[in-house]
């Protein structure tokens, strides 16, 4: 029916018909195909995949109700905790049965490079803190790894077979951290590296072509200018943050060009100090860093520093009228947060921080804290001490939570596998295993695998979350795991810092 006062002359009546009914008839269509599709869903229920988020289905209405929402993301595992809330590890399933290593990237040698820091000079291998790749699907069902490693280089490798599908991206310096495929189907890939660049590159030319960097002495360097954390694209926005201890908003502009390649023209639309005056006031160090990725929930970014701050930025307005972010949280956590906050599917927050200065603050606040954004005067809903002093004579955790069905899972620096519940925060169980634990635990189909620092890979049975697990299997890799794992369909892909990636499944 037409709108109430509109006038209809009778040619546009005529046609205004045909339209209704051709309309309809799409409808019609739509819905029977629709339908169909439902059929077929419901009548193979043995092949629908599942994620890491998600598990065995729950017995008792309490644990549905904590049952997380995440779903299969048509992009595949693109960014470092698989979503814009970092609640995502890949999909399932993990193997129940011992896997067996399917391939070795390199097949002889390391990826290993010199690196100088602070201390001096020294040769980097493998990957390291946090390393997870990016498993995207290509043409034809196949697999494509992406990741970066201590060689300077990023690599893109068949995730099957473990060749190369195109010849490998040179920087500078040490490719840290994660890096990230873009979401929306363009061929771009998000990556930083330790020689102070930013870098969208594009992967539909025979080479891998960097389109555009962003150095991040831009803006005044306040601790240091490596890039550590998987950039977020986020409706045509890149969010990120770096050692530099600024967090920015680039826009995209993505296109493709009359000869059909994709074309970038970024903006950046907002560049937000990752410290504040009452920040200053507690650490005159300026030891600002933002080492973590950057999480987004429901148009509010969280961004948390190496001193401990947690922001929250509203950027529903940046995004539509390029307007300045608007702040609408922040929490102290009292020591370096270098672990990435999770939102859950009931929009709580989930931080972890190291004790390094073992601060009042950091004893009042603990290193596993739930927070209720909702509540920025009192927002704590609980918190869990973890001050078992590891390596190098430092507590807490380094490695992202874990949040699957009714429980928390935490690594901390001393070796320790925390299971929490998640409405009381109490602990359930801890299992310990060798060496710091910076590698993120990776749950799914009840089944949840850790790497420890002496090059193991263990999978544990958590589908009872209340009892002590018992491990399934374990692999040795060799060199320290503190990369987090990829799962995609009962593949694992995860590095070592023993010089090389592998695939087992």
């Amino acid at each position: 029916m037409p709108r109430r006062g509109m006038r209809i002359y009778p040619s546009e009546a005529v046609r205004f018909r045909r339209l209704f009914l051709l309309c309809a008839s799409l409808a019609a269509v739509l819905a029977t195909l629709n339908g169909v599709a439902l059929a077929l869903v419901s009548a193979a229920p043995d092949r629908r995949e599942t994620v890491a988020a998600s598990a065995v289905a729950p017995t008792s209405r309490r644990a549905q109700s904590a049952r997380s929402t995440a779903v299969v993301p048509p992009a595949g595992l693109w960014t470092f905790r698989g979503n814009p809330e970092r609640s995502l590890s890949g999909v399932g399933p993990i193997p129940r049965r011992e896997p067996r290593v399917l391939w070795r990237y390199p097949e002889h040698g390391g990826l290993c490079a010199p690196s100088r820091d602070e201390t001096g000079t020294s040769t980097w291998c493998g990957l390291g803190w946090t390393g997870q790749p990016s498993v995207v699907p290509r043409a034809g069902g196949r697999l494509e790894v992406r990741f970066g490693a201590f060689d300077r280089s990023y690599h893109f490798l068949d995730g099957e077979t473990g060749e190369r599908v195109r010849p490998s991206l040179a920087t500078g310096d040490l490719a840290k951290g994660s890096a990230t495929s873009d979401p929306d189907g363009f061929p771009l890939y998000y990556a930083g590296s330790r020689d102070n660049k930013l870098r969208i590159v594009a992967l539909d030319r025979p080479l891998p072509t960097v389109l555009w960097a962003l150095d991040s002495r831009d803006a005044p360097v306040i601790w240091n200018d490596d890039w550590d954390g998987a950039p977020l694209v986020v409706r045509g926005h890149l969010l990120v943050g770096g050692e530099n201890a600024w967090f920015y908003v680039i826009r995209l502009n993505r296109s493709y060009g009359p000869d059909g390649k994709v074309r970038v023209r970024p903006r950046i639309v907002a560049r937000v100090a990752g410290w504040d005056e009452r920040l200053l006031a507690k650490r005159p160090d300026r030891a600002f860093s933002i080492e973590s990725s950057v999480t987004y929930s429901k148009g509010v970014a969280y961004v948390a520093n190496s001193a401990g701050l947690v922001q929250g930025w509203d950027l529903r307005r940046t995004f539509s009228h390029g307007t300045k972010p608007r702040r609408v949280f922040r929490f102290w956590m009292g020591d370096d947060t270098d672990a990435t906050v999770v939102v859950d599917d009931e929009g709580y927050l989930y931080a972890a921080s190291q004790v390094e200065r073992f601060s009042k603050r950091s004893r009042e606040v603990g290193q596993l804290v739930k927070i209720d954004p909702r509540r920025p005067r009192n927002p704590v809903v609980w918190s869990l001490p973890l001050t078992r002093i590891g390596w190098q004579g430092k507590a807490g955790v380094w490695s992202t939570p874990a949040v699957d069905r009714s429980t928390v899972y935490v690594t901390t620096n001393a070796g320790e596998l925390v299971a929490v519940h998640r409405r009381s925060g109490r602990v359930r169980w801890r299992v310990e295993l060798p060496g710091h634990l910076w590698s993120s635990p990776v749950v799914a189909n009840g089944v949840l695998i850790q790497g420890d620092c002496e090059g193991t890979l263990h999978a544990f049975d958590v589908r009872d979350e209340r009892r002590v697990p018992r491990e399934l299997w374990s692999v040795y890799l060799g060199g320290c795991i503190e990369a987090t794992p990829a799962v995609w369909r009962g593949r694992i892909w995860v590095g070592t810092r023993g010089g090389a990636l592998y695939a087992l499944g």
